[in-house]
């Protein structure tokens, strides 16, 4: 016969195995006591946080929504892409500051000065590039300075630097080269001299200022119904980069992005947007190229948080 047993009242064989998963039932709450706790959610590595992926993550949040492109007129032909030209970084401090600002690390209200020729005293332009950035960046000042008929010389003097000086910019922007193209005597090395001897009297009053350079848009020259481009434009923009590019500056070449010596001022006039003298331009024209400069802007800074 079998030997049997009983459990419970229950007639079993082979007892001892029963017995043994008994034990292992009671036993075994007793078991998971003595493991170390299961995490709630798993712990996130610190070699991933700091992955270099998450870190691009973070600098891409001080980024700025790009805007819209300008509704740009059907007539515009050969346009290049709109850039600021600052292979050196000249500009890295003033955009480290707008960084610095948007992240809510410094109180300070930012300061821009955009000096120039009528282009600029019209105001048209730089508020609208100035009315643009202060609803992006907010705690920002933008204030031009112009002068009908300036040239660079025009501000090279004692009282214009101080009054420069005393707006405290944090980038200054200089429009200028209009004026000195339409002298039928333009000479660029005389150009150049005069660039020169403004930058080194603002560099003076404003030692480490970075500064930004635009082009002049295009022009023409002569009487009503007797007018042709203005071929020294393109000469004076020649110098005004390599005056740049010698003495670390940053330039927007608004005359190049336009269309340069073949479409600029063609595309401004079949677009409407010359004023009748040629030289100047409608409300429109001064709307478009300050989006324009805008847009340039907040490119630049995006290259700087998301690349640097």
């Amino acid at each position: 016969m079998v030997k049997s047993n009983t459990i419970g009242g229950v007639r079993m064989r082979h007892p001892l195995k029963y017995i043994l998963l008994a034990l292992l039932f009671f036993l075994a709450p007793l078991l998971l006591l003595a493991q170390d706790a299961l995490p709630v959610a798993a712990a996130l590595d610190k070699s991933i946080v700091a992955h270099d992926s998450l870190a691009r993550y973070g600098e891409l949040q001080d980024t700025l929504p790009l805007p819209l492109v300008p509704i740009i007129p059907n007539s515009f032909q050969q346009m290049q892409e709109n850039l600021i030209v600052d292979t050196l970084g000249i500009l890295a401090p003033f955009w480290e500051k707008v960084r610095q600002l948007r992240r809510k690390k410094s109180g300070n209200i930012l300061r821009v000065l955009h000096v120039g020729d009528s282009h600029i005293r019209g105001h048209i332009l730089p508020r609208t590039t100035g009315d643009s950035l202060q609803l992006t960046v907010g705690r920002l000042t933008y204030t031009d300075m112009g002068i009908n008929g300036a040239t660079c010389e025009t501000f090279s003097t004692a009282n214009k630097i101080r009054e420069i000086q005393a707006e405290r910019p944090d980038l200054l922007i200089l429009s200028f080269g209009t004026n000195e193209s339409h002298n039928r005597g333009y000479n660029a090395m005389r150009h150049y001299q005069q660039m020169d001897s403004f930058v080194r009297m603002l560099r003076t009053a404003l030692p480490g200022v970075p500064i930004l350079m635009t082009t002049p848009p295009g022009s023409y020259q002569g009487r009503r119904r007797a007018y042709s481009l203005n071929p020294r434009t393109a000469v004076a923009v020649q110098t005004i980069h390599r005056f740049a590019a010698d003495n670390g500056i940053a330039v927007w070449d608004m005359f190049t992005i336009v269309g340069g010596a073949r479409r600029a001022c063609l595309n401004w006039q079949s677009a409407k947007m010359m004023r009748p003298d040629h030289v100047h331009y409608t409300a429109e024209g001064y709307v478009f190229q300050g989006q324009l400069l805008y847009q340039a802007i907040i490119k630049a800074y995006n290259d700087y948080v998301g690349y640097r």
